[in-house]
């Protein structure tokens, strides 16, 4: 990297950014994006007494550039916690630059000072990119089919 970059903690200053980072990011893995008020309810996930979302930008000269987001949940059958990195997005042009490195090595320390033995993700099968990306970084996969329904009953996409 030999640019500005810096990959750091998500601050409230980020939010409107990283709505935009998640509009391209749901573009990048073709799914729909319903914008609902996210930054509102980030404030609270990411900035509270106990946060339910943990997250870390990189920006390039301090404008955001990708960032990726992790939750803490609990495996029933290993009765430990696990840490779920829920997104990792960079922007087309910071790819291949070592930053999804960086997020790596953040995520790993974090699973640890959680206390949490592994990481697990998704991705789309299409993401042959990202796919081959998460292999050189070490990660196994299994193969699962993801299901979701909304509970206001509007539909699924």
């Amino acid at each position: 990297m030999n640019r500005d970059i810096r990959v750091q903690p998500i601050e409230p200053h980020h939010l409107d950014a990283l709505l935009e980072l998640c509009r391209e990011h749901a573009a990048y893995e073709q799914s729909d994006f319903r914008e609902n008020g996210q930054v509102e309810r980030w404030k609270t996930a990411f900035f509270a007494e106990r946060p339910a979302l943990y997250g870390w930008v990189a920006t390039d000269a301090g404008t955001p550039c990708g960032f990726m987001t992790v939750t803490v949940d609990f495996a029933t059958w290993g009765a430990e916690p696990f840490a779920y990195m829920d997104c990792l997005y960079l922007q087309e042009s910071y790819r291949g630059l070592g930053i999804g490195r960086v997020f790596f090595e953040r995520l790993r320390e974090f699973a640890a000072a959680k206390g949490c033995g592994r990481v697990e993700w998704q991705t789309p099968p299409h993401n042959e990119l990202g796919i081959g990306f998460y292999r050189r970084m070490g990660a196994g996969s299994k193969t699962k089919v993801r299901f979701h329904f909304y509970v206001d009953g509007q539909g699924v996409s």
